[in-house]
């Protein structure tokens, strides 16, 4: 049983984000709900690493001290699973955005899907997406995408340790990736197209591993707000 002592001392929490939640409504919801269950005026609750609201999975969540670790937590390995649609792009990498374009895939084989995944093993150039919450003079670049504007993305490095393919049904690859803070698989989904000189997007994504942290080890919102009801 975590009494209120343990969440104001400190608690990681491993939740199994729904989709179309984002991160911060997470915290937002577990902040009040530990707040009323304990009847406690102010407590710090913070997640380590955002979720698009489009994908599911592990969101670490710390309360009290232990969020002084979340940067630490951020820093880790991340595995993920998710599937890539070929033949299509979005303005936003992901579903957040329609179809703006569509390409060819009759000369793409499961051979050469498998092959392009190479291009993506090591340390790798990658521009994040415009639909994300990455600030350039202020600014969230969702929101200069949204008003229309173009503004200027530089490219930064980042490491891809493992790319698999795990399934090909017709134009959806479904994939694990291992890789570091920093990568965006909405920005891998759109440069794997690329590779296959075709287009695609990501149409899904379950962040499964946070470091030493499963997925399989965490629990849902509700599951979270049962105990504390029992506590």
């Amino acid at each position: 049983m975590i009494t209120k002592e343990d969440y104001l001392s400190g608690q990681v929490l491993l939740i199994d984000k729904p989709l179309n939640w984002t991160s911060f409504q997470v915290v937002n919801k577990l902040r009040w709900e530990i707040r009323q269950a304990f009847n406690i005026k102010k407590i710090k609750v913070g997640h380590a690493g955002t979720l698009d609201p489009l994908a599911t999975g592990l969101l670490i969540i710390c309360t009290g001290k232990m969020t002084k670790q979340i940067d630490t937590f951020q820093g880790q390995i991340k595995e993920y699973t998710g599937t890539i649609a070929l033949g299509s792009t979005t303005r936003s990498y992901d579903l957040e955005t329609e179809i703006n374009e569509t390409f060819s895939t009759s000369h793409i084989t499961e051979a050469s899907i498998l092959d392009a995944t190479q291009q993506f093993i090591g340390n790798i150039q990658q521009y994040p997406p415009i639909f994300s919450a990455l600030k350039k003079d202020g600014k969230r670049l969702y929101e200069f995408a949204r008003a229309g504007e173009t503004v200027e993305i530089k490219p930064r490095t980042v490491t891809i340790s493992e790319f698999e393919i795990t399934k090909i049904d017709s134009t959806n690859v479904d994939f694990r990736v291992v890789c570091s803070k920093g990568t965006y698989i909405r920005s891998l989904a759109n440069d794997f197209g690329k590779a296959l000189n075709s287009g695609a997007h990501l149409s899904a994504l379950r962040r499964t591993k946070i470091g030493d942290f499963d997925v399989t080890n965490a629990i849902s919102i509700e599951s979270f707000i049962k105990d504390l009801s029992m506590e």
